[in-house]
């Protein structure tokens, strides 16, 4: 269980505001947190991390982090946090990049054939493309085998292929670690593959906490339409099917029949139309 309670004073993008924030995170959640920019994401991962002061309380399984003068200097703490920008270290290879962090090779192996290095660990920083140096950052921040994984926007700077690629890379490494992840993102397509709740910041405070179905799912019965859109996922409930599609970044839930459950793939494109508005009819785009 993680327990957080914090506040500091912030000089955001509307002017001063407090970062507020009283939440509890089940152990081996997948956390989402989205919102406006300069609204307090980025310092509270960093809060959470030690890398920046607060007042308040954290409490990670029963072990306190921070709490009136006691306050865990970021090296004592479980945390694993990658940034945008990888922070590789550039003189050093991928393997020595890891085994810096732990001197456990096997681990440092293991991750590296889960996110297909294994054969690059020779190789440095520099001769790496985006997602190569993103998966080398991601391999890095799990070598300690963190209570908490902190991912700050970390794929931001990548082709939606690549993207995409990461996102279930990132899933599968989540659950074979049982870390608790908080991932800031804009993406409404990401946070839907990856989290099981979203906590929506405004104005240093969290204005809704809820799941990605429930925040970003509109309904597709409520007026005529014509979008395209990208098939995210396809999911069976009970014995009916439906897709979840991406559309100006917005999802959208539509009942499919079976066969053209069958034929549709996520990731493909599609247009979605109605002649009224209680019957939407999903054609696949060329």
């Amino acid at each position: 269980m993680v327990k957080i309670d914090i506040n500091k004073n912030l000089h955001g993008s509307k002017g001063d505001m407090e970062l507020k924030v009283d939440i509890e995170i089940e152990k081996g959640d997948f956390i989402a947190i989205a919102g406006e920019s300069g609204s307090g994401k980025t310092t509270f991962l960093r809060i959470l991390a030690g890398l920046e002061k607060a007042n308040g309380k954290i409490e990670i399984d029963n072990e306190i982090w921070k709490k009136d003068k006691i306050e865990l200097p970021p090296q004592k703490r479980k945390i694993g946090f990658v940034f945008q920008n990888y922070a590789l270290f550039e003189n050093m290879t991928i393997e020595k990049n890891l085994l810096f962090v732990n001197r456990d090779r096997n681990l440092a192996n293991h991750l590296l054939e889960i996110t297909e290095l294994k054969t690059l660990k020779e190789r440095y920083p520099y001769s790496l493309s985006g997602g190569q140096k993103q998966r080398v950052a991601l391999c890095r921040a799990l070598m300690n085998r963190p209570k908490l994984l902190l991912l700050d926007e970390p794929l931001s700077a990548l082709d939606p292929k690549m993207r995409k690629k990461l996102q279930r890379e990132i899933y599968r490494l989540h659950k074979e670690f049982k870390t608790t992840t908080i991932i800031v993102s804009h993406e409404p397509s990401e946070i839907y593959r990856l989290a099981n709740r979203v906590l929506l910041f405004s104005n240093g405070k969290v204005i809704k906490d809820t799941t990605p179905k429930e925040l970003f799912i509109k309904n597709s019965n409520s007026q005529k339409f014509t979008f395209e859109g990208e098939i995210i996922d396809i999911i069976k409930k009970d014995k009916n099917y439906f897709a979840i599609i991406l559309i100006n970044q917005e999802l959208l839930e539509i009942e499919i029949d079976f066969k053209k459950a069958e034929i549709l793939e996520i990731g493909q494109k599609v247009t979605i139309g109605s002649k009224s508005p209680f019957e939407p009819i999903i054609n696949i785009s060329l």
